[in-house]
């Protein structure tokens, strides 16, 4: 994750002060990339600890075509909770806990003309299967006809992902990046989406290739970024992915029994480790920052 540790560092030196919507300000620059072969290791950063079993609970969310929040507080996740009832959101939302039309409803559930319903996912896995050189392999949560119908429009916007010689390549454009709480926690979720799909489809996971549009840090972030910065990476761990899960339809079983079983009363974090976990996780002491609404 040296390469993100880069980024961070010319944000600070080099990026420019802005105001944003939530009050807050940033710092930012425009246009960045990452690359991660899953073959060097999970890009899991190590300069602080990765909330691992966070990444898989809202990667099993989206997938699951969900927009309860209540769920997410099952599995002790409340990454949502500032949108999900935030004052402008509140009087829009279909129930209490509606996260709105969100990233996995986009998946999964597209809202086409004619009352049509497109599961993009679905629809993603079987092209690969069927016809792998295609370059219409690409998945949108970015829907300009309900952009006020979720509570807050997809950053990581779209994705695309690449067949060559039995390998499978993954290119997510992330519209806003947070660089300090978000950007981590995507690149490890979207590297998790790599490797499921690698899974379902019989490939071997290759490349992340991660599209930092808006690179920002937050003006009361900089000085967890400052410290971030000091610290010297460890190398990166491996990944470990229940092999059972082979369909979408596998993970939806599993994330709606951890669901049925966390609210019965059982811990989730061992239930989540049984879906992925990471092997030789060295990381530095957490960071705290509050996230900016």
């Amino acid at each position: 994750m040296r390469q993100y540790l880069d980024i961070l560092r010319k944000i600070v030196n080099e990026g420019v002060d802005r105001d944003d919507r939530t009050g807050t300000g940033t710092r930012a620059i425009f246009g960045e990339v990452m690359r991660f072969r899953m073959r060097d290791g999970f890009p899991a950063v190590t300069t602080k600890r990765l909330a691992f079993r966070s990444v898989i609970a809202e990667l099993l969310w989206f997938l699951a075509a969900s927009s309860d929040v209540n769920e997410l507080h099952a599995l002790g996740v409340r990454i949502w909770d500032g949108n999900a009832f935030a004052d402008y959101w509140r009087p829009r939302a279909r129930f209490e806990g509606d996260a709105g039309r969100n990233y996995g409803q986009q998946w999964r559930d597209w809202d086409a003309p004619g009352g049509r319903r497109i599961d993009q996912l679905a629809d993603l896995v079987r092209r690969i299967g069927s016809d792998p050189s295609s370059r219409r392999h690409l998945v949108t949560a970015w829907d300009p006809a309900e952009i006020e119908d979720t509570s807050l429009p997809a950053c990581h916007a779209f994705f695309q992902v690449f067949v060559r010689e039995g390998r499978l390549s993954l290119l997510m454009y992330q519209r806003s990046a947070d660089m300090f709480l978000g950007v981590p926690f995507n690149a490890a979720q979207y590297a998790l989406v790599l490797h499921f799909l690698a899974q379902m489809t019989e490939l071997e996971p290759d490349e992340l290739i991660h599209v930092l549009a808006d690179a920002h840090v937050y003006r009361t972030h900089m000085d967890a970024v400052r410290e971030q910065l000091g610290r010297d990476p460890y190398p990166a761990p491996k990944l470990w992915l229940d092999p059972a899960l082979r369909t979408l339809d596998d993970v939806v079983a599993r994330y709606r029994e951890i669901v049925f079983r966390a609210q019965a009363g059982e811990k989730p974090g061992p239930l989540l480790d049984g879906v992925a976990r990471l092997v030789g996780y060295q990381h530095h002491p957490a960071i705290k920052a509050e996230m900016a609404v």
